[in-house]
């Protein structure tokens, strides 16, 4: 794959890995399957892998899940709440054994398997022998504060007994069970209501309702699996003895968790749960392995998001056969058309389901997969399923090809695929379908920012025709809020106060929030550094834009092309009459700092300072610093134990730093 095309397709999977991974852990509404979706993440892996340059900080293969929902608190986490690498058979079981072993000089080591409850993560912070706080595991570095629904879980403890830390954290997998979850939509069937789709996506909504009442009523349980962190007291040196402790201090620890002394007792267990999983009264989709030894956990650390002491052995994606009715398609924010599969519903483990992703018209001619088809449809976990292809043997000579249309569903304005891209797109920036989606990323956290304006209150905008682009959310007025559904006076004055503090949003984030195709927060970052003014960058050539270091042909192309159409500049008139700031005045150092332009990846170890520390010194000194080695790192400094990072250095002939040297460095600059 060349240059262009990896970066490319890097960037087109990190777009639909971040949308999944909002559907999921935010709205709880998957398309995908758990399967479909780690195929995705593997893809990525691998290409950033064997590209490194491509790897950036905000990459999802460095995070877990999506922000916190709207609505909520938010909450940092101590110590990163990070997700697991899968192994899907034996052969790559016995892969990350091998590897773990290796990092570990040959050492043999006792394995933890437990069952991987298909719920929610969430962490309970206790501080003197009481439950203080407790948070969803957002994008594993910041969650949602739902201390007060966790409370209402009756396996959850409120106290602690005296011998516990002084304060620590517990971390666990909230619920619902399978037979409460049959007996909740009996009830609703009875009461004309509709049913739910799943447990999975039944307890997440439970646990983030904004009346803990309505938790309260719901049978939500909890399985604690670890010990996040811990202030005080003697603590055991395994996992297996930890989760003990966390047993007699009263949680909820599996009781078929078991030790495993070798690799082939790890796979017994891992099949007698294969075949035992159902007559359980909870979800499960798979067998989480871990080190036992936290000193070998430590030895192992981690990999981007990823612990290299632990790995989740899946349980293979149950398969159903149903019809493919028809086509449809959904159009994103950039005006990406994508398609999704409509099917004859089908029941599979008691969900059902009625569509499926297709990720684009590539994939769809890939698989072959015609209208009309029997299908073969995945579904792993608690989730909307994958079409896996057709049962071409069943065909009858009736169904028929897919073919994108000429034509926005939307707004009827021709599509446009450009070459080399996989995604057909609508090229109209007033399309309806664009303008809501533009609209939420306009206004969200990363962008704008604009505090209360969630998807609810954009659509009502949308509806209420108060807002053609997003510029005029700088003409909303309390008195266009307040005869909108479920909006209250003090709403109404928070939202227009939210709405003037985001004027003063540096000019970066003005630049992200416009949605301009592959310009990400990264990237406008980038280009603020060389255009000051988005006046300026507007009349920017995509030759000029193409000798900025990070800019290729294509986000040249798409940045000229943006700024070129009318609509786009109309609204640069109306941000600007809105006393958006749209010009970067903050002040630039007049004397270049020593380490200005040079970038340094730091790993492993350090005995006289923290990773941090070092970081924040390169930072302080005009450097930059990156998470992965590619051409552009000037130098690696690299502590005990750095990993595949001193490898992938000294391929690249990076200058490699030890720990003396680079104080030295610093001392000097």
């Amino acid at each position: 794959m060349t240059d262009n095309h990896a970066a490319e397709r890097a960037r087109q999977l990190r777009e639909e890995i971040n949308r999944h991974n909002r559907l999921y852990y935010v709205l709880d509404q998957p398309e995908i399957s758990d399967a479909d979706y780690d195929l995705l993440m593997r893809e990525l892996r691998d290409l950033e892998e064997s590209n490194p340059e491509l790897v950036s900080p905000d990459s999802p293969t460095h995070r877990v899940g999506a922000p916190p929902a709207e609505g909520f608190a938010e909450v940092e986490h101590p110590v990163p709440m990070l997700s697991l690498s899968n192994a899907f058979n034996d052969e790559e079981l016995r892969a990350w054994h091998r590897r773990a072993t290796a990092l570990l000089d040959g050492a043999e080591f006792d394995m933890v398997c437990e069952l991987k409850i298909d719920g929610l993560a969430v962490a309970l912070t206790y501080r003197d022998g009481v439950l203080v706080h407790g948070a969803t595991r957002g994008d594993g570095y910041r969650g949602e504060d739902v201390t007060r629904n966790l409370r209402t879980i009756r396996s959850i403890p409120l106290s602690v007994p005296a011998e516990a830390p002084r304060a620590f954290e517990v971390r666990g997998e909230v619920y619902f069970p399978r037979s409460q979850f049959d007996k909740l939509n009996e009830e609703r069937a009875a009461q004309g209501l509709p049913t739910y789709a799943n447990p999975r996506n039944t307890a997440a909504g439970s646990l983030r309702q904004l009346d803990s009442r309505i938790t309260a009523q719901r049978p939500l349980d909890i399985f604690v699996y670890s010990l996040g962190y811990a202030e005080g007291g003697d603590l055991p040196n395994n996992h297996w003895d930890t989760l003990e402790m966390l047993a007699s201090f009263g949680f909820r620890v599996n009781v078929h968790n078991a030790v495993c002394r070798t690799l082939e007792e790890v796979e017994a267990y891992y099949r007698q749960w294969l075949d035992g999983i159902e007559r359980l009264d909870y979800a499960a989709d798979g067998v989480v392995v871990k080190v036992n030894h936290l000193r070998y956990q430590d030895a192992l650390g981690f990999v981007g998001r990823e612990p290299r002491w632990a790995t989740a052995y899946k349980f293979p994606a149950t398969q159903v056969v149903t019809r493919l009715l028809d086509i449809g398609i959904n159009v994103g924010r950039t005006g990406s058309l994508n398609p999704f599969a409509v099917l004859e519903p089908v029941d599979v483990n008691g969900a059902m389901v009625k569509l499926a992703t297709l990720h684009n018209e590539d994939d769809i001619r890939r698989k072959d997969i015609r209208i009309g088809d029997w299908v073969v449809v995945e579904r792993a976990g608690e989730v909307i399923p994958q079409v896996v292809g057709p049962v071409a043997e069943r065909r009858t000579g009736e169904e028929r090809e897919f073919a994108m249309p000429e034509r926005c569903p939307v707004c009827g304005v021709p599509v446009v695929r450009t070459e080399g891209e996989a995604m057909t797109r609508c090229p109209n920036a007033a399309c309806p379908a664009q303008l809501f989606e533009l609209l939420k990323h306009f206004v969200s956290r990363g962008a704008m920012d604009v505090e209360g304006m969630g998807e609810r209150l954009c659509l009502s905008l949308l509806e209420a025709g108060l807002v053609g682009d997003v510029a005029d959310v700088y003409g909303i007025t309390k008195e266009d809020l307040l005869p909108l559904e479920r909006m209250a006076e003090k709403s109404a004055d928070n939202i227009i106060a939210a709405i003037r503090r985001s004027k003063q949003r540096p000019l970066a984030r003005v630049l992200f929030a416009l949605g301009i195709l592959h310009v990400g927060s990264e990237m406008a970052e980038t280009l603020v550094s060389h255009y000051r003014n988005l006046w300026t960058l507007s009349r920017a050539t995509k030759e000029q834009l193409s000798e900025i270091p990070g800019v290729g042909p294509r986000i040249a192309e798409s940045i000229e092309s943006y700024f070129q159409n009318e609509a786009n500049r109309q609204v640069l008139r109306k941000l600007q009459r809105a006393e958006v700031r749209l010009v970067d005045d903050s002040p630039r150092e007049l004397v270049e700092r020593p380490l200005a332009g040079v970038q340094f990846v730091v790993t492993g170890r350090l005995a006289g300072l923290t990773r941090s520390q070092a970081e924040a010194r390169i930072k302080e000194l005009g450097g930059s610093v990156s998470s992965s080695v590619s051409r552009k790192t000037a130098y690696l400094v690299a502590g005990e134990e750095p990993g595949s990072k001193l490898d992938q250095a000294r391929k690249l002939g990076t200058t490699l730093l030890d720990e003396a040297g680079f104080l030295e460095m610093i001392s000097e600059a």
